[in-house]
């Protein structure tokens, strides 16, 4: 090889080496029903809110007919949008009669890879109804996991379950980790100091993320009850809900496609010392 090559090339391996990306972006959406209540124009919605992020998490996918094909169709009309995306569906979750659902994610593939398509917590079952489905990424050969959940109600005890998923990820899981989803419980309430005494934060406080079914005196927002959960060698640069609502007239439209707004965070893996 030439000297002239030979410096041609190196400045390319340095010129990629640093244009390698580094930051991330997670939505975390509970969208209702997701499945064949979600027509063509409502999925376009979706793909315009959801086009500038790196990974989506869902809940609530339908189990039955629908849910499935709504997810691809989704990624479908991602992929017209400049960028390949992929997708993974859960298996249906091992629930009581009508709370069974599904999870979703979907990624862009050009930085982020996969070497599993992910698997439900199924050793969590006997506690939590919806047991929690988790999934391994890589960027740049960085390893993190996101775990995707959608606990019970509020006036069926999502503590416990709450309880259970954290006393899991303290007694089996290392870190870097995310843990996305609706948890029917606000952040500030006692059941997730074992999780913030381990130094998980929440992406967002004092924030409302579900829509009321009437606007009242200007006011659409309900209960602050989604989140993303992010541990201590992940690194948040940002984070914050997307709303895509914005004016009272417009709940009855945005309700169509779901009675939750997105959570984002924006957020680099802090790569550990040797």
């Amino acid at each position: 090889m030439n000297k002239r090559l030979f410096l041609v090339l190196l400045l390319f391996l340095s010129f990629s080496a640093f244009s390698q990306k580094t930051e991330i972006s997670l939505i975390s959406w509970n969208i209702r029903d997701f499945g064949k209540t979600k027509n063509g124009a409502e999925l376009e919605k979706i793909a315009e809110i959801v086009r500038d992020t790196d990974i989506l998490a869902i809940q609530e996918v339908v189990a039955g007919y629908g849910g499935a094909q709504a997810v691809a169709k989704l990624s479908d009309i991602l992929n017209r949008k400049g960028a390949q995306w992929d997708y993974v569906i859960s298996s249906p979750t091992n629930s009581p009669k009508y709370a069974t659902e599904r999870y979703a994610f979907i990624w862009k593939t050009k930085n982020i890879k996969i070497k599993n398509r992910g698997w439900l917590l199924d050793e969590l079952s006997p506690n939590i109804d919806r047991e929690p489905f988790l999934l391994d990424f890589y960027l740049n050969k960085q390893k993190f996991t996101v775990i995707n959940f959608h606990s019970r109600p509020h006036d069926k005890n999502p503590e416990s379950e709450i309880e259970a998923l954290s006393n899991f990820v303290m007694d089996s899981l290392g870190t870097p980790l995310i843990i996305a989803g609706d948890f029917n419980v606000d952040e500030k309430e006692p059941v997730f100091d074992l999780l913030k005494s381990k130094g998980y934060k929440a992406t967002i406080t004092n924030q409302k993320t579900t829509l009321k079914r009437t606007c009242k005196r200007g006011e659409y927002l309900n209960y602050p009850i989604d989140n993303i959960f992010y541990s201590i060698d992940v690194k948040k640069i940002d984070g914050g809900v997307i709303d895509f609502v914005k004016l009272c007239n417009r709940i009855e439209q945005a309700r169509k496609i779901s009675d939750h707004i997105p959570v984002f965070l924006i957020f680099r893996v802090e790569r550990k010392q040797p």
